[in-house]
C-alpha cells in the first residue's frame, strides 16, 4: 500500500511526526507537508507564487505553501505515483463541527478526495499534544482497518476524525457522527502597533452550539473517538424547489407598456 501523509502544522509538528512512526510500516509512506504551521488554511492553493520542495533530514519532504499545495503538487508530478490513501494530521486542536470548514488539515485531506483517493483527517480535540501516543495508535488502527476493507470501492470517501486527548485505555471506541454546529466566533481584538496602526486579531472560535447526542462534540465529551463521513457537495438540495420559485418570481415584469 502507498499513503501520502501531510498536515497543516508543518512538517515538523509533533502530530505529523508521531502519525508517520504510527504508520510507516503499513505500507509505502511519503510525507509532503507544509514548512510552516498553515492552520485554518482550508482548501487554499497557491496560485501567484511559486512552490518549492525542500527534504528534511528525516526524508519528510516540505513545501512552502498551505496543505493542499502540499496534496496537489504531490499528486501532480512530485510523487510519480497514485497513492491508494491520503491521510493528514494529527491536528494540535479540534476540527469538529463548523472547524471542518477552514481547517487545513481536513483541506489536505480533502484535496486527495477531489482526486478520487480515499482520505482521512485525525486531529486531537484539545491543544499541547497530550496523550499523543494514544491519538496516534488510534489513528493507527484506524488506518490499518481502512486499508483492510474499504479500498476497493468504486467511490472514494472522506473520513474527519477527532479523538479525546486521554490514555490509550481511557478511549471509547469510534463512534460514527454527524458534524455538530458552534456558536458565531468570538470578537475580533483589536490593539495598537508600534506605528500606531490598528491592529486586528481574529477571535477564538465559538462555543458548541449544537452538541445533541449523535454530533462529533458529544461523542468526544464521552470519551469516544469520532468519525465523521464528509462530501463536497455544499448543494442546497431540499431547498432547490423553492429557490427555483424565487428565482423564477424575480424575471422581468411583462405588459407594463414602460420602457
Amino acid at each position: 500500500m502507498k499513503i501520502l501523509l501531510s498536515n497543516d502544522d508543518g512538517y515538523q509538528a509533533p502530530g505529523i511526526v508521531a502519525l508517520y512512526e504510527a504508520i510507516r510500516d503499513l505500507g509505502d509512506v511519503e510525507v509532503v507537508a507544509p514548512e510552516h504551521n498553515n492552520s485554518a488554511k482550508s482548501n487554499a492553493l497557491t496560485l501567484h507564487s511559486p512552490l518549492y520542495v525542500h527534504e528534511a533530514a528525516n526524508g519528510f519532504r516540505y513545501v512552502n505553501g498551505t496543505p493542499a499545495d502540499c496534496v496537489h503538487v504531490a499528486l501532480t508530478g512530485l510523487l510519480g505515483y497514485r497513492p491508494d490513501l491520503v491521510v493528514s494530521g494529527i491536528n494540535n486542536g479540534a476540527n469538529m463541527g463548523d472547524d471542518t470548514i477552514y481547517s487545513g488539515t481536513v483541506g489536505a485531506a480533502m484535496e486527495g478526495y477531489l482526486f478520487g483517493i480515499p482520505a482521512i483527517a485525525f486531529s486531537q480535540t484539545q491543544k499541547g499534544w497530550a496523550h499523543l501516543d494514544a491519538a496516534a495508535r488510534k489513528a493507527r488502527e484506524l488506518v490499518q482497518h481502512m486499508l483492510a476493507t474499504r479500498l476497493d470501492g468504486e467511490l472514494p470517501w472522506l473520513l474527519n476524525v477527532n479523538v479525546p486527548n486521554l490514555p490509550y485505555e481511557q478511549l471509547k471506541p469510534a463512534k460514527v457522527c454527524r458534524l455538530g454546529r458552534r456558536h458565531a466566533a468570538e470578537k475580533v481584538i483589536s490593539q495598537t502597533s508600534p506605528h500606531g496602526d490598528t491592529m486586528y486579531w481574529i477571535g477564538g472560535a465559538g462555543p458548541a452550539k449544537d452538541d445533541a447526542e449523535g454530533t462529533d462534540f458529544h461523542a468526544t465529551m464521552q470519551g469516544h473517538v469520532a468519525v465523521t463521513p464528509l462530501k463536497v457537495d455544499l448543494t442546497d438540495h431540499d431547498g432547490l424547489g423553492s429557490w427555483a420559485q424565487s428565482v423564477a418570481a424575480a424575471g422581468p415584469t411583462r405588459g407594463t407598456g414602460r420602457r
